[in-house]
């Protein structure tokens, strides 16, 4: 019987498993992460204003599963060998015809003092820090921003912190406490969310200016202290301090032979199969892949390259050439609590629709959408 390994129960991960088992009902899959649960990253943005909870966060993966026969095998990978075709998960040794790597990325917190600051997409603990901090506080100065992998283009979550920028105004002007705060957003690039298109980049800066949010862009960030952000360009001032770092490959990575890219991600062809391997395979934010220098890290692009990794796992086991590749596809609602900004990116255009309540409540019912194949 074919095995097939995958390594992630993130979204690329699952949705290489139902796609392998859609294609294949016989062939053995085993997943292995941490835990039997899957944890809706893209929800994390209504913690600071508690308008989710953990259990709509953390989805327990038993019955998943169960449903599509997978093996579960709980444990931190450290390391492959055999050219992939052993995985080591502490002291076990996994055994595997292919491989599918979808382990997500690691972020890099090599800036002196980046303790000072808080990584809201590290998970839900930092979160609740700053949905805590702020409920406690009367007042002051809040310095929002991110920064990315100089040598990975795409290696960054630029988005999400939008979404936290946009979102905790929204909710202190709710709270009818905004004009004792100053929020600034901070990032090295001139042109914030340019993945996202220029349109986007014009309305997000408009949006900025229409809530009385202050910009320091373009300037390279040098160090963090306990209430200030220090860059090439000067001093931000802040009480609390939300940042998100640029990624790169998990540590693992390291005790492999796989190629890497500069910015330390596995080097993938347009199939999703790591180059200069044999039936192994990456998505999501594991991988560095030919294409745009937009090309999004986020949820949905790791579906699309699942998807083609998955197809392309089961021809290599059944002597076909692979074949399948992924589109190129941004897609995201810039939420702010309360309403939303749709924007969407492929290789025809852009599109972005002025924001609405609608989208807003579209997010949100998305989400529970997606989580319920998984329940």
């Amino acid at each position: 019987m074919k095995k097939i390994t995958i390594i992630g129960s993130g979204f690329g991960g699952l949705t290489a498993a139902k796609t392998l088992r859609k294609i294949d009902k016989d062939v053995e899959i085993t997943l292995i992460a941490p835990k039997a649960e899957f944890f809706y990253w893209p929800s994390l943005i209504w913690v600071p204003s508690n308008k989710v909870n953990e259990s709509q966060l953390r989805i327990p993966l038993d019955n998943f599963f169960s449903r599509k026969n997978i093996q579960f095998i709980e444990g931190e990978v450290t390391g492959l060998y055999d050219e992939g075709r052993s995985v080591l998960v502490g002291e076990k040794i996994i055994k595997n015809d292919a491989l599918i790597i979808a382990s997500g990325g690691r972020f890099i917190k090599k800036l002196p003092g980046i303790e000072n600051s808080i990584t809201p997409c590290e998970g839900l603990p930092g979160l609740v820090k700053v949905r805590d901090q702020l409920k406690q506080m009367k007042g002051g100065k809040i310095a929002i921003g991110f920064s990315g992998n100089p040598n990975e283009p795409s290696a960054m979550r630029g988005g999400p912190m939008f979404e936290f920028l946009f979102g905790l105004d929204t909710q202190l002007r709710k709270e009818k406490r905004r004009d004792k705060f100053e929020i600034t957003f901070f990032t090295p690039a001139k042109q914030p969310g340019a993945r996202l298109g220029e349109k986007a980049v014009q309305g997000i800066l408009k949006e900025m200016t229409s809530r009385g949010i202050h910009t320091h862009l373009g300037y390279k960030i040098k160090n963090f202290e306990t209430n200030k952000v220090i860059t090439e360009g000067g001093s931000i001032d802040a009480d609390m301090i939300l940042f998100m770092p640029g990624m790169t490959g998990n540590e693992w990575f390291d005790n492999t032979d796989l190629p890497r890219s500069p910015g330390g991600l596995l080097r993938a062809n347009k199939f999703c199969q790591v180059e200069d391997s044999n039936n192994v395979f990456v998505v999501g934010d594991s991988g560095s892949f030919p294409g745009p220098e937009w090309m999004p890290k986020q949820a949905h692009m790791a579906d699309l390259q699942a998807e083609a990794a998955a197809k392309n796992a089961i021809d290599s086991l059944n002597g076909i050439k692979p074949s399948h590749t992924f589109k190129v596809e941004l897609m995201c609602i810039v939420d702010s609590n309360n309403q939303g900004i749709y924007i969407s990116r492929n290789m025809a255009g852009s599109t972005i629709f002025p924001k609405t309540r609608l989208m807003h409540w579209a997010k949100r019912f998305f989400g529970w959408w997606y989580c319920r194949q998984y329940r």
